[in-house]
Order: structure tokens, then C-alpha cells, then sequence
């Protein structure tokens, strides 16, 4: 990419304001647009400092034109946005800040992109634990919060980039390519940015683009929905699978998760529980597995390893009702798999945007259920679903009131979990602040 080029950022936050510093430090002159006006004031002025030109607050019609040679939009943007297809009219290319990044790597960086339904947060953070024991030069990023462009200038030849891949993501890459792909699961998700489920599909299989033999995929061979979408990939196919014999990657076998007929560790030692931890696992193997790993350095992180923040984590226990923040929970498969984790009775705190989504997908994991308490935007479509589930449901006006509520009315044993099948973006700024509050609301319950 030539220097001395205009490039319009559309959308702030953490990737924008990294993508405007790459951007800026490779000689482009820079705009950066957010209708938002509630920015890091520190970052503002840093990037003003540079000479990026800054506009809050709206989306002036007159302010992207045919000066600009590129786009770089937040992943969280639609494609359907004004300026987006102003962009696409006047042949202007739209990119995001991983595709921008990726196009400044070192040749020899081998890259390693985990994406999935549900997941890929764990998984990848396991596999860059268990190469950082390894002693390997690895780094963390992606949408696992730590934006790519920020790692460009830390990166080596021999440097392992493993990151965490959305959807959103893979909307806007172009030549952005992997060396092991990951695809955990699939289940719908995200149809109100995508459209349909097929579109949302098509997304998720972008991260084995430009794929050859030389290339690895690590598949969920127990995921039809997974193994109809990798069908015609030209990776060489690497797999995972809990529940059936697979001598082509990872199984488990006699209580023991085997690779390419190697015992690697017993079920019981793996620290995170449950059928999905342990295919995050058998994932993680794979991959460490692909890239020489020795087996002591993956044992020793799965058998340590406490999980991720927001995601089943376990809180803190009070007058012997346990409470989870599995804030991270933005989907029904995914508050699916909580409910699994559990066979104690439960209060679970549903709610958050309405997304227009059903909950019907919850009914054959509620077996546990006592009680539901709805929240949020979607509050009263929960309340009607808990009726039909014949549930009692206990209406909150907020989070808060909701954490209340249920340690009111939950009894010795019970299990008290935030787990609300919906995004945060009704009430709160991303589901980490979510999950943040709730774990302060429960720890000043003991203070009652």
C-alpha cells in the first residue's frame, strides 16, 4: 500500500483509534467519524496531536466524498451504512482494521484465526496460553478485545499471531489469510447485522479463505451445520470430536482426548468442565499439536487454566447460592450451553436487546429452571416466554433490581446465573460492562 493517501476511519473505539495510529505512522492523511461523542478523551487528543482530523456526534452527508482511496470501518458497522455504500458507488475500497493490519505483517508470521458461534474465546485464549508455555513468540489479539493494528509493530519473522475472528470481521477482509483455521461451531446468530442465517454462514467460512493444502482447518466434526459449510474448503483437514472415534485430529476415548492416536491428557484433569470446555480444548490441542508442541506444555495449561472472564465464571458463593456471570452469553446457543452446565436448581437472569429472536431454543434446557428473571429492552417478550414454559418469571427494571431479585428469592443450594441469551447494547456499552456490574452487584450483596 503507496503512502501520502487520504483514508476516512468510520467508527472509534479500540480498532478505529489503533487502525488510525497504523495508518498514520505509514504517512496517510486521516479522518476519523463516530456519531458516538463518548470517546476516550486522552485517545482524542493523541490522535489530534497527529494530525488526524476528528468529527463526533453525526454523519454529515457532505463529509465522505471521492477524495478518500479507502475506508476502514468498524466491524460493528453495517455494510448497509450511508458512507459504506457511497464507498462501494465510487469503487472505493471498505476494509476493517484486521484486513488493514494483516497487510502489514512480517512474511513470516504464521497466523492461527479461531471463529465459531460459540467457543471462540475460550479456545483461543487456551491455544496462546499453551504456546506462550511453550516458550514460542506468540500474541494475543483480535476480537478477543486487543485489536490487531496495535501488534503490527511487535511482530517478528518468526512471530505466532493467534487471534480470535468474528463474523463482523470477516465481513471486510480481502487478502487476509490464515495458516490454522478454527471453526468451533455454528448455530444462528447475529441475523439482524447479517440478514439470514446463509449470509451469517458465508461470513464464518471467510476464514479459510485463500486456503491450499498447505493450510490447515481445525473442524467440529460432531457440527453438521460446520461440516456442510467446510465441505469444498481446500485446507488439509484436521478434526475434533467428543462423541465420535476420529483418527484424523482430536477424540476422546476410555475418558482420555487422544491426537493423531497420542494420549494427551485424562478428561477429569482438564480444569474447565463440560462438553463444550472440552471441545474448546480438543481445538486448542489440535492446533498446538500442528505447530510441534510438546505435551507437557498442554497439560500443564489445561490442567490450570480457569476459564475466561464473562463466560460461566463462577463469581463468588453467598449463604451457600452460587452465583455465574456469563455475561458473554449474547445468543441462545450459548446460554443453552450454561444452562447444561448446571444440574442444581437455578435462577437464570435472561434479557438485554431485542433482536426480535426467539427463546424457544431454551425450552429442553430449563429443566433446572426455578425461576427466570427477565431485564432489559426484551424484558417483556422473556415474561411471555416464561409463561409458556410455565415458569415463574420475576420482571426487573434493571440489571441491579434483577441481582436483587434473585438473591431474594433464591434458596440454599441454588445456583444464581446471569446468562441472557441477548446482546448488551440496550443498556450497557458492551457485554464486558455487563458482566462487570453484575459481579459488583453480587459482591455488595454480602454487604445486605
Amino acid at each position: 500500500m503507496s503512502t501520502s493517501k487520504k483514508v476516512f476511519v468510520l467508527g472509534m473505539a479500540r480498532s478505529g483509534y489503533e487502525a488510525a495510529k497504523l495508518l498514520v505512522s505509514k504517512g496517510y492523511e486521516v479522518i476519523i467519524n463516530d456519531a458516538n461523542t463518548e470517546q476516550n478523551l486522552e485517545q482524542v487528543k493523541e490522535l489530534q496531536s497527529f494530525g488526524v482530523k476528528i468529527i463526533l456526534g453525526s454523519h454529515p452527508d457532505d463529509l465522505f466524498d471521492n477524495s478518500f482511496d479507502m475506508i476502514i470501518k468498524n466491524p460493528g458497522i453495517s455494510n448497509k451504512h450511508k458512507y459504506v455504500e457511497k464507498a462501494l458507488e465510487l469503487n472505493i475500497p471498505v476494509i476493517n482494521e484486521l484486513e488493514l493490519a494483516f497487510r502489514y505483517f512480517p512474511t513470516g508470521v504464521k497466523i492461527v484465526g479461531v471463529t465459531g458461534t460459540n467457543g471462540k474465546t475460550t479456545t483461543t485464549t487456551l491455544i496462546y496460553e499453551i504456546l506462550k508455555k511453550a516458550s514460542l513468540d506468540v500474541l494475543l489479539m483480535g476480537n478477543i478485545g486487543y485489536p490487531v493494528c496495535s501488534f503490527v509493530s511487535q511482530l517478528k519473522n518468526n512471530s505466532i499471531a493467534v487471534m480470535e475472528v468474528s463474523d463482523h470481521q470477516l465481513c471486510n477482509v480481502v487478502d487476509f489469510k490464515t495458516d490454522i483455521s478454527v471453526l468451533t461451531n455454528i448455530s444462528e446468530a447475529h441475523l439482524d447485522f447479517h440478514g439470514s442465517y446463509d449470509i451469517y454462514k458465508s461470513m464464518k467460512k471467510r476464514i479459510f479463505n485463500h486456503h491450499t493444502k498447505s493450510n490447515i482447518s481445525i473442524i467440529n466434526s460432531d457440527d453438521k451445520e460446520v461440516l456442510s459449510l467446510t465441505e469444498d474448503i481446500d485446507s488439509t483437514k484436521k478434526y475434533f470430536s467428543f462423541s465420535s472415534p476420529n483418527k484424523l485430529g482430536c477424540e476422546v476415548n476410555d475418558g482420555y482426548i487422544y491426537y493423531n492416536d497420542q494420549r494427551i491428557i485424562s478428561i477429569e484433569e482438564i480444569k474447565i468442565k463440560g462438553r463444550h470446555n472440552y471441545e474448546n480444548a480438543m481445538a486448542a490441542i489440535a492446533v498446538s499439536k500442528e505447530l510441534g508442541v510438546e505435551n507437557d506444555a498442554i497439560v500443564n495449561v489445561l490442567k490450570t487454566f480457569e476459564g475466561v472472564e464473562h463466560r460461566i465464571e463462577y463469581v463468588k458463593t453467598i449463604n451457600n447460592i452460587d452465583f455465574y456471570n456469563d455475561s458473554k452469553a449474547t445468543n441462545i446457543k450459548s446460554t443453552q450451553t450454561a444452562l447444561s452446565s448446571f444440574t442444581r436448581p437455578t435462577i437464570v437472569l435472561l434479557g438485554g436487546l431485542d433482536r426480535g429472536q426467539s427463546f424457544d431454543g431454551l425450552k429442553e434446557y430449563l429443566t433446572n429452571v426455578k425461576l427466570i428473571v427477565a431485564f432489559g429492552e426484551v424484558k417483556v417478550r422473556v415474561d411471555e416466554f416464561a409463561k409458556q414454559c410455565q415458569i415463574p418469571c420475576k420482571v426487573a427494571n434493571s440489571l441491579h433490581e434483577a441481582t436483587e431479585i434473585a438473591y431474594t428469592l433464591a434458596s440454599d443450594g441454588y445456583v444464581v446465573l446471569l446468562s441472557p441469551a441477548c446482546a448488551a447494547w440496550d443498556q450497557f456499552k458492551d457485554f464486558e460492562v455487563r458482566g462487570n456490574l453484575f459481579k459488583e452487584y453480587v459482591n455488595n450483596l454480602e454487604s445486605k
